[in-house]
């Protein structure tokens, strides 16, 4: 290892590497891999196909990158096992700070096990990365390749204290790939904030978005509309799970992809999904994020309610803190880790029972319950919870009950532990 970039402490790289670029084709993308490549080094680009909403083809990303002299750009198509994914965290209810469905932790586990099965095959001993130094996504994608690669090592760019310095902003990077003739157009209309999306969701943030005092509805739906906005007769939607995975939307069987799809398009006509968030970072700062994940929002609500018809309560209170805990692992950067996987593997004992066929009216980022049926496996027993006379639960006898608690209540009293 030498001093002069790329070869340096802060890269980590040496002569004979090759480089596998995870890129989106955007101005990142092609600033740093003719970068790398004008140096000597060996580079391959990688894009997951994750049924990226605001992507009309993902093919588009081989010709944006060829340009910049790659000899490869590898799409690996990993939309069923995001949708796995998806449905994963569903069963988990895996919702992190203010309600946000990890679109993003859900999908960085998913990328990256999946494009180090590609970089493998392609003889690939570097993964490099496009997330910046200052948020989540550098350490999910470096703890995701050390556990499953740990002899790949990681490039990050965007703690390259040189690249830092060469380009400080677009226009450098503009500037760098008009010299060597490489075209690159920015949107028309520039966005006042950025955006990741997937399957699962969309993530809106940073730029006007970093200010507190910039409204949320700043914010264009690109997965759905506003409530406002949303039609103004209610749509009914009916959804059948099956030990806690959705199985059906509307009478018609579905696989995981498309209940996601099918979710996404309802909800989101629906104005169903849209979140705010001032989120707790990785590396403790604050982050504020506008999210859209009507698909996820729609499913989650539906399962739920048929949890709640099969969930005792003490099986509830020890649901939540796997939830949480799988939740916090999801955005950490930490799905493989063993407490998460046997936490998850806890959740889907206690969805066992979570079968039922639920039917919500949808109005205006609304969603009503209308009725759960086809449910073998309910606790609710009409007859036991009427407060009409019935066939059920006799009042009489809890009274032996009430007397059993008044022993434990007035030694409390009489010991002075309680405070009043």
């Amino acid at each position: 290892m030498t001093d002069t970039w790329p070869y340096t402490k802060q890269t980590g790289l040496v002569k004979g590497d090759v480089v596998g670029c995870c890129v989106s084709g955007g101005l990142d993308s092609k600033t740093i891999t003719h970068r790398l490549l004008a140096a000597g080094i060996d580079v391959i680009c990688f894009t997951a196909d994750l049924g990226q909403p605001d992507e009309t083809d993902i093919m588009e990303v081989k010709e944006k990158m060829r340009p910049t002299g790659v000899k490869e750009t590898v799409i690996v198509d990993l939309k069923n096992e995001m949708a796995e994914g998806c449905f994963e965290a569903l069963m988990a209810q895996a919702c992190y700070d203010g309600g946000y469905w990890q679109s993003t932790g859900i999908g960085r586990h998913v990328t990256v096990k999946g494009l180090i099965k590609a970089m493998k095959e392609r003889g690939v001993n570097v993964l490099s990365h496009g997330a910046t130094g200052r948020g989540n996504d550098q350490m999910r994608f470096e703890r995701y390749t050390n556990v499953i690669a740990p002899d790949m090592r990681v490039y990050a760019p965007w703690r390259d204290p040189v690249l830092l310095v060469d380009f400080a902003g677009r226009t450098q990077m503009l500037d760098y790939l008009a010299k060597f003739g490489i075209k690159h157009e920015l949107p028309k209309t520039k966005k006042r904030y950025s955006t990741d999306s997937n399957l699962a969701g969309l993530s809106n943030e940073a730029e006007d978005l970093e200010s507190l005092e910039t409204p949320m509805t700043i914010v264009e739906p690109l997965m759905g509309v506003w409530p406002k906005d949303a039609p103004d007769t209610p749509e009914t939607v009916t959804l059948r799970f099956v030990k806690g995975r959705c199985t059906a939307i509307n009478g018609e069987e579905v696989t995981p992809l498309q209940a996601m799809l099918m979710a996404n398009k309802i909800a989101g006509r629906n104005g169903i999904g849209l979140c705010h968030a001032l989120e707790n970072r990785l590396l403790g700062t604050k982050s504020r994020g506008v999210y859209e994940a009507p698909g996820m929002t729609l499913l989650g609500k539906g399962l739920e309610f048929v949890y709640q018809g099969t969930i005792d309560r003490r099986s509830l209170q020890l649901f939540k803190v796997l939830s949480a805990h799988v939740a916090d692992m999801l955005y950490d950067g930490r799905y493989f880790d063993p407490s998460c996987q046997a936490s998850l593997t806890a959740i889907k004992q206690l969805a066992e029972a979570a079968t039922g066929t639920i039917k919500m009216e949808l109005y205006k980022g609304n969603m009503l319950y209308l009725a759960l049926t086809d449910m073998p496996h309910s606790l609710y027993k009409e007859e036991d919870s009427s407060m009409e006379a019935s066939s059920g639960l006799n009042p009489v006898s809890s009274q032996g009950y009430a007397e059993i608690q008044k022993v434990e209540a007035v030694a409390l009293a009489e010991a002075g532990l309680i405070r009043y």
